[in-house]
């Protein structure tokens, strides 16, 4: 594997951990007692959906939707697949996903999901960026990063590439 557009290490391993305990967490304390549409967005989402699934206390169903997308790309207007696997109607959706970056992909995402009627929409995500686009739902996450780098590993890909890295890293600048 060459690896010569990984730059400096954002998050550990042990960092992911914790920022997915940390999710965990808040999503326990406010979906106890509720029976959770876990959607996860593929294939971005699935390392941190697959990590966080298994910390939450509460019932859940889970399904996937995916919108390709380049990441750091303000305009994706790719096609949502979404092969609805179960009803989300009047159920409380949780979409997960690795980060948010623009948020754009994200909000057409929530907008998509919206129209299915679940009763509530929230989003998990292990990161967000600082000029992410305002989306109105709950937002839940471990960290909110300085300034709006391009990131590989866990989940986040270069050129489809190093989505499998178990650490969090920036992409080298001349590669961007």
């Amino acid at each position: 594997m060459q690896q010569h557009v990984i730059g400096d290490t954002l998050f550990s391993s042990q960092q992911i951990s914790a920022g997915v305990a940390q999710v965990a967490r808040q999503l326990n304390q406010h979906y106890q007692g509720q029976s959770v549409v876990v959607i996860s967005v593929v294939p971005g989402g699935i390392l941190f959906t697959a990590d966080l699934v298994r910390q939450l206390e509460f019932d859940l169903a889970m399904d996937y939707i995916a919108c390709p997308h380049t990441p750091g790309d303000r305009d994706n207007q790719s096609p949502i697949v979404y092969q609805q696997t179960l009803s989300i109607a009047n159920k409380p959706v949780l979409v997960v996903d690795d980060a948010l970056e623009s948020g754009s992909t994200m909000q057409r995402l929530v907008t998509y999901l919206s129209k299915y009627s679940p009763s509530s929409l929230a989003i998990a995500t292990l990161l967000v960026k600082p000029s992410r686009v305002n989306i109105p739902c709950p937002q839940y996450y471990a960290y909110e990063l300085a300034n709006d780098d391009l990131l590989v590993g866990y989940g986040l890909p270069w050129q489809q590439r190093y989505r499998n890295l178990p650490f969090i890293a920036t992409v080298l600048q001349g590669e961007v």
